[in-house]
């Protein structure tokens, strides 16, 4: 073994372990894994349950060709007063992928997801009359042939 990498490796070793005994370095609970983030994600299933077919646009690729960046809009901004919009996806392992909430905002909303493989997208609107949903499905590839 290089006397040098030894060293560095030694070195990177106790420091880290310095970090940890003294409590610099702590692992930091996923939020997924929070009580909030799980009261959300079931106030989400109550808008879905309760929600009716709505008339707003949601946009997303028939065909996504890399599965950890799957762009999504959403366009509410002609309904009145928007509160929340959230886009569910059915076959995820924690299928409420994103939240957001609207405050005195137009509802147009763009972002990027991540499905683990392909499924039903939902977007669920909340205003004040009710919950409204758009869905499509998404078909995740690997290297985007659709085949």
């Amino acid at each position: 073994m290089n006397r040098r990498l030894f060293l560095k490796q030694s070195i990177a070793i106790t420091s880290v372990a310095t970090a940890v005994s003294f409590g610099l370095l702590t692992p930091i609970k996923a939020f997924a894994n929070t009580s909030e983030f799980k009261e959300l994600s079931k106030k989400t299933q109550r808008q879905l349950s309760n929600a009716q077919e709505g008339e707003f646009i949601l946009k997303a690729p028939e065909i996504a060709e890399n599965g950890a960046m799957v762009p999504i809009t959403i366009d509410a901004s002609h309904m009145p007063a928007v509160k929340n919009i959230a886009i569910y996806v059915h076959n995820n392992k924690v299928p409420l992928s994103a939240y957001f909430e609207i405050l005195e905002a137009s509802a147009f909303i763009t972002t990027r997801i991540k499905m683990a493989e392909t499924s039903v997208v939902t977007a669920v609107v909340g205003t004040a009359s009710g919950s409204f949903i758009r869905n499509k499905t998404v078909k995740v590839t690997l290297g985007g042939c659709g085949g």
